[in-house]
């Protein structure tokens, strides 16, 4: 399974950009295991809403998971204001970096990941299907 570090400079978009690696190159779809850094004035969406609600100021990143496809993406955040104070959900775009964002992404070997809506949850979901070899066989090789 490659893993694959990242380190995002200050004021990118951090989920616009994310989504704009893993569509511009494969090796960057898979899963966040990692994510540490900070950011300013973030935007989170929480559970059963629908619309995200900035977090003014400077926030540090204690962590960020989630998963990476052409498709696009489904991120989890959690922060924490000057206080310590904590909040978390789902990453929204418009979150921009304040001084890095540090990232392990493990993009997982012989499989492809996607998003589909799904007519159960009405929302776009994570599929997963094996994905073509990367080399065709060579002539006279078993495949």
């Amino acid at each position: 399974m490659p893993y694959r570090p990242l380190r995002l400079p200050p004021g990118v978009d951090l989920r616009s950009e994310l989504e704009r690696l893993a569509r511009a190159d494969p090796q960057c779809c898979g899963f966040i295991v990692c994510g540490i850094g900070s950011l300013e004035d973030p935007v989170l969406r929480f559970a059963d809403q629908e619309r995200g609600v900035v977090l003014a100021g400077p926030q540090e990143v204690i962590t960020l998971s989630g998963s990476l496809s052409r498709d696009g993406a489904h991120l989890h955040l959690v922060v924490a204001d000057a206080e310590g104070h904590t909040l978390g959900g789902h990453l929204c775009h418009g979150s921009r970096v304040r001084t890095t964002m540090e990232l392990l992404l493990v993009c997982p070997e012989g499989w492809e990941l996607g998003r589909r809506r799904d007519a159960a949850t009405g929302h776009l979901e994570l599929t997963i299907s094996p994905s073509p070899p990367r080399h065709p066989p060579l002539p006279g090789s078993p495949g």
